[in-house]
């Protein structure tokens, strides 16, 4: 007896069970990759939220501080801008001649070597120990624009004991998302404002490597009221970090 030609045979069992469990697995595979590029649209969305939100925190803090200024000068009378909040502090001299506990303030503010930069909170024990180092170090008032440059162009996060570039918010939000943190903007909103997070901020950062300032430094030895380079510089701090960027 012929066999019909167009009768088709039928294939294996183990054959059928492959290509549907090939076809389940493209499937799963298909949901996942959804679910995750939805869970990163999401993700993207938060952090433009959040930008949105700090950057109207900015402008209504700068629009209530020029109000303030213009309503003093109608009445005749000077506005006094809230004391600052943080310092950046920057190491300009070595170890030579320097006193051990003079040593031992500069290793706690992990300032281990020349031209290291840190975000320090002030208070009364903070500016004593700025004090007692002050012919060691310059500082000064960060301002928003200054501090957002530093974290961009200079910016490092201590993870796992290694120092990682901040390229990416993941890393960010790997390891500070417990405390509501997951993006460069929240790291720049917490320092600006010496938020509730700013201990957690600053231990998650390196302390920051900066170039020597274009042009040198003037006189290391001297103050900066005097034509130096060390101490208090208040406002000017700004100026030298674009220098050292």
């Amino acid at each position: 007896m012929e066999v019909d030609k167009q009768q088709k045979v039928p294939a294996p069992e183990r054959v059928i069970k492959k290509k549907k469990v090939t076809k389940e697995r493209a499937a799963a595979l298909e949901a996942m990759k959804k679910q995750k590029g939805y869970k990163k649209q999401m993700f993207y969305q938060e952090i433009v939220k959040r930008a949105q939100k700090y950057r109207r925190i900015y402008v209504s803090t700068a629009k209530s501080v020029k109000l303030h200024k213009k309503q003093a000068n109608l009445h005749g009378n000077f506005y006094v801008p809230s004391e600052a909040k943080v310092a950046f502090v920057i190491r300009i001299r070595g170890i030579n001649d320097m006193p051990p506990k003079e040593r031992k303030i500069l290793q706690l503010f992990r300032l281990r070597q020349i031209f290291n930069g840190v975000f320090v909170k002030l208070n009364k024990a903070t500016i004593n120990m700025l004090n007692r180092i002050n012919p060691y170090i310059a500082w000064g008032y960060p301002s928003r624009e200054t501090i957002h440059k530093l974290i961009y162009k200079r910016g490092f996060a201590k993870v796992n004991g290694q120092r990682l570039k901040l390229t990416d918010n993941d890393i960010i939000s790997k390891n500070l998302s417990r405390k509501g943190l997951i993006c460069m903007e929240d790291l720049v909103f917490q320092i600006a404002t010496c938020g509730e997070k700013f201990r957690e901020v600053t231990r998650f950062l390196w302390p920051f490597k900066l170039s020597a300032p274009r042009g040198g430094l003037r006189a290391k030895r001297k103050h900066f009221v005097e034509g130096g380079d060390y101490g208090n510089r208040e406002e000017y701090i700004n100026a030298m970090i674009r220098q050292m960027l």
